[in-house]
């Protein structure tokens, strides 16, 4: 397992390597926690990892059941407490392509993956995980 590697580049931002591919991701503290928010905050990644775990689930889904769910998108907001700071709850929208003739079972099949992907296994309980789909 390669695993990854994150630099402290200063002034509050981070580079994070994969070392498997080399792919890297910089991170900046937002604007009302210091920062110049220039790029993703680690707790917008932690919501985003919610997002895009569960189309990625769905896209495993879908793919093993035939079905083709490409240019699903989703819409996501993180909201923010203080006291201690943290993430209280996720906002994702999802709209979801998927061809009538997939039917119900397509559909049911989809939902269940929102609350059972591993990110959303993942996050304490107390992160309010707020996500709607819509089939179009």
């Amino acid at each position: 397992m390669s695993g990854f590697e994150t630099i402290y580049l200063g002034d509050l931002r981070t580079q994070n390597v994969h070392l498997q591919s080399g792919n890297s991701i910089i991170t900046d503290a937002p604007t009302d926690n210091q920062g110049k928010g220039e790029a993703f905050s680690p707790t917008d990644l932690c919501a985003l990892s919610l997002a895009n775990c569960i189309i990625t689930t769905m896209g495993i889904y879908a793919k093993n059941q035939s079905y083709h769910i490409e240019g699903t998108k989703a819409h996501t907001v993180k909201h923010m407490e203080n006291d201690p700071r943290r993430i209280a709850r996720i906002e994702i929208h999802i709209q979801i392509h998927l061809l009538e003739k997939s039917g119900e079972h397509a559909k049911e099949g989809l939902l269940r993956i929102v609350k059972t992907c591993p990110v959303a296994r993942s996050l304490h309980p107390d992160i309010i995980q707020d996500v709607t789909v819509e089939f179009i």
